[in-house]
C-alpha cells in the first residue's frame, strides 16, 4: 500500500517537473494565439495551473489506492464461527 505521504510526494514531483514545461509552452505558445503578457504573469498562471493539478493528482491516487486495495484479496485467513 502506498502512504499518503507518498502519494502526495510521487504528485508534487510530477507536477513540478511539469512547470517549467509548462512555462516553456505558454511563452511559446501564447503568441501563436496573439496573447501576449509579460513572465511574470505566465509565472502566475503556470503556478495557479500547477496547484490544481497538484490537487488533482493527489485526489486521483488516493481514490485508485483505494480501490486497488479494496480488490485485493485478504491476507489473513477467515475465521469461521
Amino acid at each position: 500500500m502506498q502512504q499518503k505521504k507518498h502519494s502526495a510526494l510521487e504528485s508534487a514531483t510530477n507536477v513540478l517537473a511539469g512547470y517549467g514545461v509548462a512555462i516553456a509552452s505558454q511563452v511559446i505558445i501564447f503568441p501563436w494565439f496573439g496573447i501576449h503578457v509579460p513572465l511574470r504573469t505566465n509565472l502566475w498562471i503556470g503556478a495557479w495551473f500547477t496547484v490544481i493539478s497538484l490537487g488533482r493528482s493527489y485526489c486521483l491516487r488516493r481514490i485508485f489506492t483505494r480501490l486497488t486495495e479494496n480488490h485485493q484479496p485478504s491476507t489473513t485467513p477467515e475465521r469461521s464461527n
